[in-house]
């Protein structure tokens, strides 16, 4: 790999297999599947909380005025032409532990003993891609500062819907 982006896109597969109990074999899986997908366990490195459509993109954008750069974030666009959202559904990686407490109407979440369905970074993949990848190092985004842009979001949501 050659250039910043392929820095920055390899250090986000090594930090994302390593959740894997055999990091070399999904990267090699990852690598030569041509659909650009890997399963991985949540729970070890990052949990993942699933905001709905209406809601996730308000939030991201509070949360990247908030903190500049939040953790990693995938959207799933196939979501939008499957059903009558209009904005796609968004993950969120944050801290492991966190969605064993985490209580928020429409907000699944994914933790310990679950899999998630990941694109290769920068690959879209099913219609679901990275819309902030992760930078390799392990950065995730904080739980109070998204449940902050969380209520901000639904209240400028709200304010939209009234006028």
């Amino acid at each position: 790999m050659t250039g910043t982006g392929g820095r920055r896109t390899g250090a986000a597969v090594e930090w994302l297999v390593s959740a894997a109990s055999d990091p070399e074999g999904r990267r090699r899986r990852w690598e030569s599947d041509p659909r650009g997908l890997v399963l991985l366990p949540a729970g070890r490195h990052w949990d993942v909380l699933v905001l709905p459509g209406r809601i996730a993109g308000p939030t991201l954008d509070v949360l990247k005025r908030l903190t500049g750069r939040p953790g990693p974030v995938l959207a799933d666009f196939g979501a939008v032409r499957r059903g009558p959202a209009t904005a796609p559904r968004m993950g969120f990686f944050v801290p492991p532990g966190v969605s064993e407490w985490w209580v928020a109407t429409g907000t699944h979440t994914a933790g310990r003993g679950a899999w998630v369905v990941l694109p290769y970074p920068g690959r879209t993949a099913g219609g679901v891609r990275w819309l902030v990848l992760p930078d390799g190092s392990g950065t995730l985004t904080d739980p109070a500062l998204l449940e902050l842009a969380m209520h901000e979001a639904a209240a400028l949501v709200a304010c939209e819907g009234e006028g």
